[in-house]
């Protein structure tokens, strides 16, 4: 803390680790072959647009790396705005070839510009979708403010339930590999994930 940090009451928060964000390459190993979770091949960055020139600038710069970037592995990657006001940059493997590492480098790649563009503080969180032996979704959310990652498990076959024992379970099985937010509190539910 500094000098004009104690006049003004204020302190700066200290940003996450940036290699927390990759802790999800190695664990997602255990996760299919210990646990049966498998990669869907999707994974999206979540921020608050702004209106700006450089700020849609700085986004489809991204789109155009993360494109290029992704080309062998034949990563694509499309932008849509929620009814919230938050756009979701969404990276998709195909279908036969999931690969969690060129979705968590082009995610990285995306919040790293934005970070570099002076708007750190508009990124919410990163997602990448799995699947259970069943076929149903399991998303790990790993949330940039708090560098901490989370499952989350809709309920299956409910609207806007969520299977709180199933995600307790997950973080049992995975929390040596992941590093995962230790206030249960702030394990927020994301509704109407694009991916």
């Amino acid at each position: 803390m500094g000098l004009r940090d104690i006049l003004t009451g204020r302190h700066q928060v200290k940003g996450p680790a940036p290699d927390r964000l990759f802790a999800i390459t190695t664990a997602y190993i255990t996760l299919e072959s210990e646990h049966q979770i498998a990669p869907a091949g999707k994974a999206a960055i979540v921020f608050q647009a702004l209106a700006t020139s450089d700020f849609e600038a700085t986004l489809k710069e991204m789109e155009e790396v993360v494109t290029a970037t992704g080309g062998e592995s034949a990563t694509t990657v499309a932008t849509q705005d929620d009814s919230f006001g938050y756009r979701w940059m969404v990276l998709s493997n195909p279908p036969a070839a999931p690969s969690i590492e060129d979705l968590a480098v082009g995610i990285n790649a995306v919040s790293s510009s934005i970070e570099t563009a002076g708007h750190g503080e508009r990124l919410l969180c990163a997602v990448f979708a799995f699947t259970d032996a069943n076929r149903n979704p399991i998303y790990f959310i790993y949330n940039y403010k708090r560098g901490y990652w989370y499952p989350f498990v809709p309920a299956t076959g409910a609207k806007q339930e969520r299977s709180t024992e199933r995600e307790l379970q997950i973080k049992a099985q995975i929390a040596s590999e992941l590093p995962i937010e230790p206030e249960l509190e702030r394990w927020f539910p994301l509704w109407g994930i694009p991916i």
